[in-house]
């Protein structure tokens, strides 16, 4: 079998494509390569998904297919490693006073009569920079996917690279403010953790790049022309319509960033990617197949023009957008003819031992400290890499202001409105509890529940304010019914299914209708029967008596199995969860 080794790498593509299969099927794994891009030369991007449960998937980007595909697979088992595919959904009661919840060296910190946080998180440089003012409680700190208040706080052990000593982090932080960033898996331990470290130092240096509107030095002609596959690659962009500029994001030969931005010229928009690498060449190719993965030339219209209004730029919302999907706004000063650093025509390369330890030394001249967390039950080697102060993607703020566990207390009550049968009042005080609270009108129940409800339910597209509009209905509070239908239906009616969209149409009349005193129901009933039909004229008379005020909501069991979707979930967590069981049994 032929060998392609590329550089970077520890092993053959063909071999690590290979193991990573064969380990995916022994751990009961189904992957189906779901669709494939190759938009211009050079550039391949895939689309893997498991075929039982379709919130596990991954993509994955390269010069070359198998490039690509070995890139997605090494996602799928950071993923599945670091348990990211579950960061955002409650994985139930079962798993929540299991032996373990997310791995077998996890350790429970109790309570406190006092709510402080337990003794024993975190180091006092963690602490002091998560929570300086001494404010943070235990209780904020309960990991979403078990919300098991009885059992405390979950921390998961970080080996803190200065003197190897383990650190326990709180799941609830890992997964409020880092996310997906500082995770890999490779061939060996050594390559997975060049990537994650470059993964920190791309994003980092893209946010300030991006937020201190930097002026960035052009790669040369000549040094460009060393990587005549990247070239022939961004001659066919421009040759589309699509100017190209690359950039030396090392800002001035300090860290391994690349910054490729596409400009669309027929609706003035542009498009920046970052890519980091030890390796210059590796680093620029990365930066330009990030330019198209998952996207065809056609999908290159969605971006935004680049602006003068510096303040927005730098806005923490705006750097958010751009490490979602990149879509955020770019300043026109990073395009300036005089650049803010020389160009530096850097190499950070070696073997990836080597690399390994320059990328540790450019963090400790920084005075940075890194907590690494290494994973081997999936037999592939995975990592997650947490360097505060620089690979936090949300800020420590939000662990007050926008936690994932804010809704925990909710789960229960909400669940079971469907076929409830409350006193008025009750309703309408739940509103007012939601407004206490602070949920923002536009957030989706399902995901500040941590639910997994399909897309065949109203409970996929409920958002809090529509929550409210049916509250208002069941306590018999019909102005405010109003008010809230009206805003679903500005809001929301775009991703409605028709018959929902039609069943909100009718309901905004008969509540319009109940207002006037002077009409006499009955005479428009006819004609609103031929306007919405007879199942939407009697489902909204129904929510307007309040008989039946969450329409399409079906009833929840106490187990979820109202939800397949969840279910798929669960079914691959426990296949996960008994590798774990397995290997630290050893």
């Amino acid at each position: 079998m032929t060998q392609t080794f590329i550089p970077g790498k520890d092993a053959a593509l063909e071999d690590s494509i290979a193991r990573f299969q064969q380990k995916l099927l022994d751990l009961g794994f189904h992957i189906e390569e779901a669709s494939w891009l190759n938009p211009v030369p050079n550039v391949w991007s895939v689309h893997i998904r498991d075929k039982e449960c379709a919130l596990c998937f991954t993509n994955g980007k390269g010069a070359t297919k198998k490039a690509a595909l070995a890139s997605a697979l090494g996602e799928y088992f950071e993923r599945l490693s670091t348990n990211y595919f579950f960061a955002d959904f409650w994985l139930g009661e079962t798993v929540a006073n299991g032996p373990f919840v997310h791995y077998p060296n996890e350790k429970w910190f109790p309570l406190t009569e006092n709510d402080d946080v337990p003794e024993g998180l975190l180091d006092a440089r963690l602490r002091a920079f998560y929570d300086p003012e001494n404010e943070l409680t235990g209780s904020q700190l309960i990991d979403l996917q078990s919300g098991n208040e009885a059992r405390g706080v979950c921390g998961l052990p970080f080996t803190r690279q200065s003197d190897n000593q383990t650190v326990y982090i709180p799941m609830n932080i890992i997964g409020n403010l880092y996310v997906s960033n500082g995770m890999s898996a490779g061939n060996t331990r050594n390559e997975a953790r060049v990537q994650g470290l470059s993964e920190v130092f791309e994003r980092y240096v893209k946010n300030r790049i991006i937020a201190e509107s930097i002026s960035l030095p052009e790669i040369p002609a000549e040094v460009m022309a060393r990587y005549p596959a990247v070239m022939e690659s961004i001659a066919t962009l421009e040759a589309e319509g699509f100017p190209i500029f690359a950039y030396d994001g090392s800002l001035g030969g300090q860290y391994p960033v690349i910054c490729v931005v596409l400009f669309n010229p027929a609706n003035g928009t542009c498009f920046a990617s970052f890519g980091a690498h030890p390796d210059f060449g590796v680093a620029l190719e990365r930066t330009v197949t990030e330019l198209l993965q998952g996207r065809g030339l056609k999908d290159l219209d969605v971006f935004t023009p680049p602006t003068f209004d510096d303040e927005e730029v730098a806005e923490h919302t705006n750097l958010e957008t751009h490490f979602i999907d990149s879509s955020g706004l770019i300043s026109w000063d990073l395009f300036k003819q005089d650049a803010d650093y020389p160009f530096a025509d850097w190499s950070f390369s070696g073997t990836t031992e080597e690399e390994f330890a320059t990328l540790m030394a450019i963090f400790a001249a920084e005075d940075k400290e890194v907590y690494i967390a290494d994973y081997e039950h999936l037999g592939v080697y995975a990592c997650r890499i947490i360097v505060p102060g620089m690979s936090d993607i949300y800020p420590a703020e939000d662990l007050w202001l926008a936690n994932n566990n804010m809704g925990s207390h909710l789960r229960e009550i909400l669940l079971s409105l469907p076929g409830s049968a409350w006193n008025k009042e009750d309703y309408l005080n739940l509103i007012e509890q939601l407004d206490e609270e602070g949920f923002d009108d536009f957030t989706r129940v399902r995901e500040l529940l941590g639910l997994a409800t399909g897309a065949d339910n109203g409970w996929y597209t409920l958002r809090v304010g529509e929550l409210k509009a049916m509250l208002a209905l069941a306590g018999g509070d019909l102005e405010q019914a109003l008010i809230w239908t009206e805003w679903t239906m500005e809001f929301n009616s775009s991703i409605f299914s028709p018959t929902r969209a039609n069943y909100y149409r009718c309901l905004q009349t008969l509540l319009l209708l109940s207002q006037e005193d002077s009409r006499q129901p009955l005479q428009y009933l006819n004609a609103f029967i031929k306007m919405y039909g007879a199942e939407a004229v009697e489902a909204a008379s129904a929510a307007l008596n309040g008989e039946a005020a969450f329409y399409g909501l079906p009833t929840v069991d106490h187990d979820l199995q109202t939800f397949p979707a969840h279910q798929s979930l669960l079914k691959a967590y426990d296949k996960l969860q008994r590798a774990k069981a397995a290997y630290w049994l050893k």
